[in-house]
C-alpha cells in the first residue's frame, strides 16, 4: 500500500530560555503505513547532537530511508527536529556571532561582512529541561493523533538523554525503547548545573571535510560503505539548514545547537522501568569511537560506555547487538539494511533471536550469534 507522508507543525510553548513562552512551531514528518482497517501503531523516531532528523532518518536515496522502511511493515511513523536542530525553529542561531568564538575565524568570507566578535547572547541555547518538553509534547500530538495509549521510542546518540529519562518517568505511555549508538555517561550529574541558562554559546559549526573525516577515522572493512554516500548525506543535512548551507566554504556548514544536560546516567538507568515495563534494546557499531570513550575521559560527563548502559538498566528485558563493520553513522552505511530488518523485528516481537535478555553479535550478512 502507498505510504502517505505528512510534514506537521506542532505548536509548542517553548522553554529554551532564549525564546521562553513563545508560542513555536516544532517539525514532525509523518511515514504512515497503516494497513486499511488496522489499528495505527506510531513509532517516533528522534535525531541526536549533530545530524536532523530527516537525513539521519528519512534520507531519500536508494534503501537508506529507515523511516520508510518501518512505514512499510505497517508503522505510523513520526520523525521530530528539537528547537535547534533541522526544520524546527534555530531561536539565536542565525546571527554568526553567537557561532563558537573559536570556529568564527571559519565563517570569513562569508557571511558577507561578518567580523568576529563575542556572542550576542553568551548562554548556551537548549537544556535537559526544555528538550524534554518537547519530546513530551510531541508524543502527545503522535498519541492524539494515533489514538492510541502508547507509541515505541527510536533514538540515535544524543536522543538516549531525553527518551531514555521520558521512559522512566512515563512508562505508561512507552511500549519500548531501541537505542542506536546511545551517548550514556555512566557517572555524569543527575542534576541541572546553576545558574540556567549556563554561560557560553548557542551555536557549533561543523564543515564537510570533519564529517568526512568522522566516518573515515570509523570505516576498517572493505566495502563499509558505498561510494559518494557521504556526498548525499551532506547534501541531505545542508536541505535542513538554508542559514548554514550559505556560511561557506563552498559546501557550507552544519549549525549545531549547544545543549547543557543531566539526568541520564546509572541512578537513572536503575530505576528498574527499563527493562521492566519498558523494554529496551542497544545496538552499536564495532567501529563507534563515540559511544565507549577510549582512553577514558576524567570528565564524567564526557566518559561514555554503552556497555555501563546496558549493565545499569536493572529490568531483565534488555538486549544489546554489537554491528561488525559499522561506526557511529551506520544509518549510511552497508549495515542500514540489517539494522532497519533488527529493528522491525524488534518492532514486532520485543525480541532478538527469540531471546529478551542478552548480548549478541551481528555479521555483515545479518546473522546473529551470542558475544563472546
Amino acid at each position: 500500500m502507498p505510504i502517505v507522508t505528512t510534514d506537521h507543525q506542532v505548536t509548542h510553548t517553548s522553554t529554551v530560555p532564549a525564546n521562553k513562552d513563545e508560542l513555536v512551531k516544532l517539525f514532525v514528518r509523518e511515514r504512515n503505513g497503516t494497513p486499511p482497517g488496522q489499528p495505527r501503531k506510531p513509532v517516533l523516531m528522534l535525531h541526536g547532537r549533530s545530524v536532523p532528523v530527516l537525513p539521519g532518518f528519512d534520507l531519500q536515496y536508494k534503501s537508506y530511508s529507515w523511516a520508510e522502511e518501518l512505514a512499510k511493515a505497517g508503522y505510523d511513523v513520526f520523525l521530530m527536529d528539537l528547537q535547534g536542530s533541522g526544520l524546527s525553529p534555530r531561536p539565536k542561531m542565525d546571527d554568526p556571532h553567537n557561532v563558537n568564538p573559536a570556529q568564527q575565524h571559519l565563517l570569513t568570507p562569508r557571511p558577507p561582512g561578518f567580523v568576529p566578535g563575542p556572542p550576542s547572547y553568551p548562554y548556551q541555547l537548549t537544556n535537559s529541561y526544555s528538550d524534554r518538553d518537547e519530546l513530551k509534547t510531541v508524543v502527545e500530538f503522535v498519541l492524539n493523533e494515533c489514538g492510541t495509549a502508547k507509541l515505541a521510542f527510536v533514538g540515535w546518540s544524543a536522543a538516549a538523554f531525553h527518551m531514555g529519562p521520558y521512559a522512566i518517568d512515563n512508562p505508561d505511555k512507552v511500549e519500548s525503547l531501541f537505542l542506536l549508538a546511545p551517548i550514556f555517561p555512566a557517572n555524569g550529574s543527575s542534576t541541572p548545573p546553576s545558574p540556567l541558562p549556563q554561560p557560553g554559546f548557542p551555536t557549533f559549526i561543523g564543515g564537510k571535510t570533519g564529517f568526512v573525516r568522522g566516518m573515515d577515522n570509523e570505516t576498517h572493512c572493505v566495502d563499509q560503505r558505498e561510494p559518494g554516500i557521504t556526498d548525499v548525506a551532506w547534501d541531505a543535512i545542508m536541505k535542513c539548514d538554508p542559514i548554514g548551507s550559505a556560511w561557506g566554504p563552498p559546501t557550507g556548514f552544519n549549525r549545531i545547537r549547544n545543549f547543557v544536560r543531566w539526568g541520564w546516567n546509572k541512578t537513572t538507568a536503575q530505576s528498574g522501568v527499563l527493562g521492566g515495563s519498558v523494554p529496551v534494546l542497544i545496538v552499536y557499531g564495532d567501529s563507534d569511537t563515540q559511544v565507549n570513550t577510549s582512553p577514558p575521559n576524567a570528565d564524567p560527563e564526557l566518559n561514555f560506555s554503552v556497555l555501563e548502559l546496558y549493565d545499569a538498566i536493572a529490568g531483565p528485558h534488555k538486549l544489546m547487538v554489537k554491528l561488525a563493520c559499522a561506526g557511529h553513522s551506520v544509518v549510511w552505511e552497508a549495515q542500514h539494511k540489517n539494522l532497519h530488518h533488527l529493528s522491525k523485528h524488534w518492532l514486532k516481537h520485543l525480541k532478538v533471536d527469540g531471546k529478551t535478555q542478552g548480548v549478541f553479535d551481528m555479521d555483515t550478512d545479518g546473522i546473529l550469534s551470542p558475544a563472546p
